[in-house]
């Protein structure tokens, strides 16, 4: 009974702190002269540090300047976040300004119908809106309007210790066999595991999926194949793109199976293994670290693959508005994507971002600032696989990403499951 009762007054809270904390209703009170104050529910998911401060200090200054606007804000991680998120636009409580990821995330939310559309806000006002890099807008746009702000962008490519290849006459691949190579020499080298990744964590397995099945796959089979709707996920390709995974995971041992992607960046920085996957967001972590020489490789190509090879996975962030926000959220917004928060924020947390002059040399370590000629150079963005795809069905295949590590599972196996849940998505 005790339980039972402690139990029920957990959900009752949780559910009183979701409604109190994230109302789209924008609040009014009076100021300490009579005025009116409105009041800004604003939601993201960094409560870690730098950005926690970094965002604290962009709403005090921002209260300072508009004393008529009260910001009250609630963090959460991403997990979190996206449970929250999902809650809360159900149930109609959505926040006046919050963060969102692209593609089929946010076009999740825009389903929903609370969603603010965004063109007619876009084209208004050009200086403000001229400032962002336009390419980055395509994961935010669904049947030709606009409902998010891209302001993060990123990349995923394999970091190499540039002493080790060195050392051992290595250079950085270009083809996916030549890749192969390179482990195979650093394994005779004495690197018993070159490759190392985190693959307790499922979506560090879906970004390693997603960016095979894009080199691997013709772009119109993956076109119907990521629509619930369409999906079918029959394509040879897919079992091809399998057994890729299943052969880079047979280089990064038994230890990758039983540790988080954290330990694994953490490995690379202090130069115990000579490569490992990550996100440009990662750099400054690294650097942080300190003591390691690193450069860059995008994935490699992939012989037969009928994706593009210049494609680079990695989708931009940015900021969506409740269909009902007040002005005054929107000029927050504005705000938070100006050039001058921009350049702060890159200096302050390392991240890139899709503002236009928001980072330069002066801003960046000569790592990051490379990087962010990647993104830019980059033929076309490709969605992270998790975003991409229907959760279900991303599921089964981050899922058996970590039985294939463990050789507890087949290729067949995995893509029967896949096969098995899209037909069923289908008639829901």
């Amino acid at each position: 009974m005790k339980r039972t009762f402690s139990f029920v007054v957990m959900v009752l809270f949780l559910f009183a702190s979701l409604v109190a904390c994230s109302s789209n209703e924008s609040g009014s009170s009076k100021g300490e002269n009579g005025e009116d104050i409105v009041e800004i529910n604003f939601f993201h998911r960094w409560p870690n540090e730098p950005r926690k401060s970094f965002y604290d200090q962009k709403i005090k200054e921002y209260m300072e300047a508009n004393p008529n606007v009260k910001i009250n804000v609630d963090a959460v991680l991403n997990d979190s976040y996206k449970e929250k998120i999902r809650v809360l636009v159900s149930s109609d409580n959505l926040p006046h300004v919050f963060s969102s990821w692209s593609n089929s995330f946010a076009e999740n939310l825009v389903s929903s119908n609370r969603i603010m559309d965004l063109n007619s806000l876009l084209e208004e006002d050009k200086e403000w809106s001229g400032n962002i890099i336009e390419s980055q807008f395509e994961g935010f746009t669904f049947d030709d309007v606009t409902y998010g702000v891209p302001f993060t962008i990123d990349g995923k490519v394999f970091f190499y210790n540039k002493e080790i290849f060195e050392k051992h006459n290595l250079q950085a691949p270009s083809s996916y066999d030549e890749f192969i190579k390179v482990l195979d020499s650093l394994q005779a080298a004495g690197y018993d595991t070159p490759l190392v990744e985190g693959l307790t964590n499922a979506w560090a397995i879906s970004h390693y999926m997603g960016t095979i099945f894009q080199r691997v796959l013709d772009p119109g089979v993956t076109a119907v194949d990521y629509n619930a709707k369409t999906g079918e996920f029959t394509d040879p390709g897919y079992i091809k793109g399998l057994e890729i995974f299943e052969e880079l995971t047979s280089y990064m041992g038994d230890i990758s199976t039983a540790i988080d992607h954290e330990t694994a960046r953490n490995m690379f920085g202090n130069g115990e293994i000579p490569i490992v996957y990550m996100q440009f967001a990662e750099i400054k972590l690294v650097e942080n670290i300190g003591g390691v020489d690193f450069g860059f490789f995008n994935f490699p190509a992939v012989a037969g693959g009928k994706g593009d090879a210049d494609a680079l996975t990695g989708a931009p962030e940015g900021w969506m508005l409740s269909k009902d926000a007040p002005k005054e959220a929107v000029d927050f917004l504005k705000f938070l994507t100006s050039k001058e928060t921009a350049y702060e924020f890159t200096k302050t947390d390392g991240q890139l971002n899709a503002i236009k002059g928001g980072v330069d040399e002066g801003n960046t370590s000569p790592a990051s600032f490379e990087a962010y000629e990647i993104v830019l150079s980059a033929s076309s963005p490709a969605p992270w696989f998790d975003n991409a795809v229907n959760i279900n069905i991303a599921d089964i295949f981050m899922r058996g990403g970590q039985s294939l590590a463990t050789g507890q599972t087949k290729p067949q196996d995995i893509m029967k499951d896949v096969q098995e849940r899209a037909a069923r998505l289908k008639n829901e």
